[in-house]
C-alpha cells in the first residue's frame, strides 16, 4: 500500500523558494507516478495544511561526466503546492 510519504519524498529548500514562501507556494520533490490529487491529500495529511493548488512538472536528468564516460541522473517530479489564505507550513 502506498502511503503519503511514498509520494512526497522530500521539501525542497532553495533561494527561490524562499522567495515565494511569503505567497504561500512550497516545493517538494514527488514521485514520478504521483498526481496532482495524490499530492495534495498527502501534503494535507503530513503537514495539517489545506491546499489550495498544485502544479507539477517533470525535471529532465543533468549529464554527468566520470572521467571519459558520460552518464544521465535520473529524471525527477517536481510539485509547486500553492496553500490556502492563513495557511503556512513550518519548515526548520
Amino acid at each position: 500500500m502506498i502511503t503519503c510519504y511514498d509520494i512526497i519524498k522530500t521539501i525542497i529548500r532553495t533561494e527561490k523558494g524562499a522567495s515565494l514562501e511569503p505567497e504561500r507556494k512550497y516545493f517538494f520533490r514527488v514521485a514520478r507516478h504521483a498526481t496532482k490529487i495524490d499530492i495534495k491529500r498527502a501534503v494535507e495529511e503530513i503537514y495539517k495544511v489545506k491546499v489550495d493548488d498544485v502544479n507539477t512538472s517533470i525535471m529532465h536528468g543533468k549529464r554527468k561526466r566520470v572521467r571519459q564516460q558520460f552518464g544521465l541522473t535520473p529524471d525527477w517530479k517536481k510539485a509547486t503546492v500553492t496553500l490556502k489564505e492563513g495557511q503556512k507550513i513550518e519548515v526548520t
